[in-house]
């Protein structure tokens, strides 16, 4: 079974993961305090953590930050109540994965719990190349060769899950179940739409198309020429 450490000082709300992510088949382990929750991280070694920012005895920060220093890289979603986009990159830079901000949708929480536990166990990349793109992910910045490309959450997200993948082709199945996480391949142009809005971010006047289109089956992003 996979085992979860929740790192939450409010009870009602640490009751309430609990509940939800125990439904999804999960082994949570609560820790109602930051000391507490890094001598929990230590022993027990769990296989994700949900650490709230804000906690006693320790910051939910300084616990992450103390668990990278001892080589730990267990994979962290950091909650709080702190949504601005200075308070989420200092989240990631101080080691985070992930952030969420309260108050949040259940079904998102365990999305993003689903999509840790699903990376590989090394991969911490902070930066994504592809040809002439760069996406950084702790800036939430993308570029293609000088130009910055400004995009919404969701096309970011679309564009990461591409560059990752380079030169595979993409269905659209695919594409619903991980950028938009769906469990079932709904009757929807929701895909077409997002991808025609990156495409033109991204393959700008006089630029060589990266973001292909294959008939009737899904998207290709090409890091060359071939199409």
């Amino acid at each position: 079974m996979t085992t979860l450490l929740l790192i939450e000082d409010d009870s009602e709300t640490a009751q309430e993961i609990t509940a939800e992510l125990s439904d999804c088949g999960f082994e949570v382990v609560w820790a109602a305090n930051g000391i507490e929750g890094l001598d929990r991280a230590r022993s027990l070694r769990p296989d994700a953590m949900i650490v709230d920012r804000l906690l006693p005895g320790m910051d939910g920060l300084t616990v992450i930050e103390a668990l990278r220093k001892d080589q730990v890289r267990t994979p962290v979603l950091v909650l709080s109540a702190l949504g601005a986009v200075d308070d989420r990159v200092r989240g990631l830079r101080m080691g985070g994965d992930d952030y969420l901000t309260k108050p949040f949708a259940f079904v998102e929480l365990i999305a993003r719990i689903e999509a840790l536990l699903r990376r590989p166990a090394e991969s911490r990349e902070r930066t994504l190349r592809a040809g002439p793109l760069e996406l950084d992910l702790i800036e939430r910045t993308v570029k293609r060769g000088e130009r910055v490309i400004d995009l919404l959450p969701r096309e970011f997200r679309l564009l990461e899950y591409m560059m990752q993948r380079c030169d595979q082709l993409l269905t659209r199945a695919m594409l619903l179940e991980e950028v938009w996480n769906y469990k079932f391949v709904p009757a929807t142009n929701l895909v077409d739409v997002h991808m025609g809005r990156l495409r033109h971010k991204v393959d700008g006047p006089g630029d060589t198309p990266m973001i292909h289109s294959v008939r009737g089956t899904g998207f290709i992003l090409r890091t060359g020429q071939k199409i």
